[in-house]
């Protein structure tokens, strides 16, 4: 993989790029940010850039035969673990055809998307103690091609403390042009002695305007409602995709929700009814769009009447329904209302009556609007 193919985060691709020039690559990284920010598809074209032959001034050649083989996952001295789900398997390496299919397919994705393709039933997956012994074997070979050792750990964390501490040593002192690279989404479950031997490298957010240009070229979506997903992802590609292949357009939750409200806030019961099944008939990836849809609404509310716009991520057309909306969304209800849109998602996801559900959601925003 390229930078070129890494959505956004120009900013630390340069830097990246930079600091193999000027010779600081550090052995033991810690890259920290969330997977929808793209620490995964960076630190493919990271590697790619340390093992190119003819690497070039912001990427590396794509051409070479090092380019070709970490583009592929099969350069012999790139390295990969990952949690494992330890009764299926205790080492990445069992998993390692499920994990190159993964990345083919698309490189963003979380622990929980990992998880769902080695095991259907969910279980929680870590990377364990035979995992670590797996690591320094690997890693006392001599390098096939005569460069760079690298050792990618995605999702460092799920290390258990045993796993964890057995690399500390070659952490700090490893074997000649040796490089960890440790991915992590959540630091405070990293060990602070795995802290304190790794450099940080923290990954932002991707900013909101590459994501949206990427929904537009991508799903072919208006540019209202690509800047509205792109705003709602919070920089992750992961959220934005998801968001984008719910079905659900914005301008359709936009009007769904106005309507709802609308109708529950003239108390209007055979409105509200005709609403709620209306929710009900649409599938289940649109009904959770269309609630996260609304959390991102109540959010954004509550912004615009505390700070005046200062804040507040809408396209231009959602910022035109806020203006008169968040009138409506105060310290009185806001709390009571995001915690109903958040439980009526968690029930959906699970399955949950339709017709109950939203008829339910309806009658409690009613009562909620008319406390602000």
């Amino acid at each position: 993989m390229q930078f070129s193919e890494v959505l956004g985060q120009q900013d630390l691709k340069n830097r990246l790029v930079q600091g193999v020039k000027n010779g600081r690559v550090s052995h033991a990284q810690m890259w920290l940010g969330n997977s929808g920010y793209g620490g995964l598809p960076l630190a493919l074209a990271y590697c790619q850039y340390l093992f190119c032959e003819n690497p070039g001034e912001s990427d590396s050649c794509g051409s070479c035969s090092s380019c070709q083989k970490v583009k592929k996952l099969q350069h012999p001295d790139l390295h990969f673990a990952f949690p494992v789900v330890l009764s299926e398997g205790d080492i990445s390496d069992k998993f390692y055809g499920d994990w190159r299919t993964r990345i083919f397919e698309n490189p963003y994705f979380d622990l929980n998307q990992w998880t769902l393709t080695i095991d259907e039933k969910g279980r929680k997956p870590i990377i364990g103690n035979h995992e670590s012994q797996n690591i320094l074997k690997k890693l006392r070979l001599t390098s096939f091609e005569g460069g760079y050792k690298i050792m990618l750990i995605w999702m460092a964390e799920e290390m258990n403390e045993t796993a964890a501490n057995k690399l500390l040593k070659i952490l700090e002192e490893p074997p000649e042009k040796t490089v960890f690279l440790l991915l992590v989404d959540n630091a405070d479950k990293i060990l602070t002695t795995i802290m304190s031997r790794t450099q940080l490298v923290k990954i932002p957010q991707i900013n909101h305007t590459s994501i949206s240009a990427k929904l537009i070229h991508d799903y072919g979506l208006h540019m209202s409602d690509a800047d509205s997903v792109a705003f709602m992802s919070d920089g992750s590609w992961i959220s934005a995709y998801e968001l984008a292949s719910s079905g659900a357009r914005n301008t359709d939750s936009r009007d769904l929700f106005v309507e709802g409200f609308r109708a529950a806030y003239k108390k209007d019961v055979i409105e509200m009814m005709n609403w709620a099944n209306s929710l009900a008939a649409l599938s289940r990836e649109e009904q959770k769009g269309f609630l996260k849809y609304g959390l991102h609404l109540f959010r954004q509310s509550l912004l615009f009447s505390y700070t005046n716009e200062k804040l507040t991520r809408l396209s231009r057309e959602e910022m035109d329904f806020v203006r008169n909306f968040s009138r409506f969304v105060t310290g009185n209800n806001f709390e009571d209302l995001y915690g109903l849109f958040s439980q009526s998602h968690y029930f959906v996801d699970r399955n949950a009556n339709p017709k109950i559900l939203f008829t339910d959601l309806i009658f409690q925003v009613m009562k909620l609007i008319h406390l602000a």
